[in-house]
Formats: structure tokens, C-alpha cells, sequence
């Protein structure tokens, strides 16, 4: 091989290392899912991650809760444990996962946590994640601004988009003014009671009538006799 071919499959080979490398590196993230939640109810979230920090393990995740989170529940997994911060007034700041056994950089990770929203909570939340691994950390802060993709950044935080309320359950079964659809039914069928027992009684009653004639036919033929 010369050496214009040998230093050409060189480069070939150096560009196709790079590119492979290249997607590797900017998809490392934390990710959520979901990623679009209904307003105002528990909704669990799952914040996931199949890398560590370089080469080192993960040891534990830091969720900050955004404005607008009303509050949170760590999910219970036997391989995390899970802290809760609050502030002075009871609320839920952040919620820290430790891993039982530092997460290998080649292996998925991941921690569940539900949360509810205020009713002026932002159309976004933005959940600041900090990743701790056995030797150094990530900070996964970023937010991309307006024309900005997402993914072109280094180290951005998860977002969840805020959706209209799910309007359905309990309330789809009240009519417009305030009372069950089953309200209806109900007023009805007692209405309709009356006329399926009178049937009953008056033919119970006839029954009774015949009876007495009976007996009272028995009587005088005893009496003839």
C-alpha cells in the first residue's frame, strides 16, 4: 500500500472514530419522561442517565424543584435512597437519590419521583439536576434560550412541559349545574316504583277475595250436608 492510500485509510479511519464519538458525547444528559405533564395532578417523572462523570460511576442525583412544583414524592426503590429538603416553611426544595451501589458509566440509571403542580405554575419547569459521581460532578443547569436547540447544549437541565388539566374523572359525571348524571336515573326509577307494585297488590288482593269465597263455599256446603 502506498503511502498516500495507508495515510488516507488513516484519516478515514480517525474521521469515523470521531463521528461515532461525536453523538456519544452530546447525548449524555439526564433525561425526563415525561417530558409533557397535565397541570395540577400527581404525575410521576423519571429522571434517567447511561453515563457518569468521564469514567467514573454515578453515586447519587440532586433534583431541584422548580417554582410552580406544589410538592413531591420520592418513589420508594431499594437501590436509592432518597433525602428531602424543604425550606423553612415545609416545602420540598430538592430531593437527593444515593445509590445503594455506585451506577458503572455503562450502565442506565434511573429515579422516580411524583410531583404536583400549582395552578400558576410556569407553561415549563425546569428541574436543575446535579450528578455526583466517586470522582467528580455534573451539572446539568442549562436552559436552551429562544431560537436555541436544546441539544446543542453541554449540560442541559430537564424540562417538563406543562399541559391543560385532564377535565375528565369525577367531574364528567356532574351536569352544569352541580348534580350527577346518575341523579336523574335514579328520580326516575323510584317514579316508576308505584306502578310496578300496584300490579302486585292488586293481585295479591284478588288472591285474598278468592280465598274468602273459598271458605265461605266449604261453609255451606258443610251446612247443606
Amino acid at each position: 500500500m502506498s503511502h498516500t492510500l495507508r495515510r488516507g485509510a488513516i484519516a478515514a479511519a480517525t474521521l469515523a472514530v470521531f463521528l461515532i464519538a461525536a453523538p456519544s458525547a452530546a447525548s449524555a444528559h439526564v433525561g425526563v419522561s415525561p417530558d409533557r405533564i397535565p397541570a395540577g395532578q400527581v404525575t410521576p417523572l423519571t429522571f434517567s442517565f447511561s453515563h457518569g462523570c468521564g469514567e467514573s460511576p454515578t453515586m447519587s442525583l440532586r433534583v431541584t424543584m422548580p417554582k410552580g412544583v406544589g410538592s413531591a414524592w420520592p418513589a420508594f426503590d431499594g437501590d436509592w435512597a432518597a433525602d428531602v429538603e424543604k425550606d423553612a416553611g415545609g416545602a420540598i426544595t430538592a430531593v437527593t437519590f444515593t445509590a445503594a451501589q455506585p451506577v458503572p458509566v455503562d450502565l442506565r440509571g434511573s429515579v422516580e419521583l411524583a410531583v404536583i403542580t400549582d395552578k400558576n405554575a410556569a407553561d415549563e419547569l425546569v428541574f436543575p439536576v446535579e450528578q455526583r459521581c466517586v470522582s467528580g460532578t455534573n451539572e446539568w443547569t442549562q436552559v436552551a434560550k429562544d431560537g436555541e436547540n436544546a441539544h446543542d447544549l453541554d449540560s442541559p437541565a430537564p424540562v417538563v412541559a406543562l399541559t391543560a388539566a385532564d377535565a375528565s374523572g369525577d367531574h364528567g359525571q356532574e351536569s352544569a349545574h352541580g348534580q350527577h348524571t346518575a341523579a336523574p336515573e335514579a328520580s326516575s326509577s323510584s317514579s316508576e316504583q308505584p306502578a310496578a307494585i300496584l300490579p302486585m297488590l292488586l293481585g295479591g288482593g284478588g288472591l285474598v277475595l278468592a280465598l274468602a269465597a273459598l271458605v265461605v263455599s266449604i261453609r255451606a256446603s258443610r251446612r247443606r250436608a
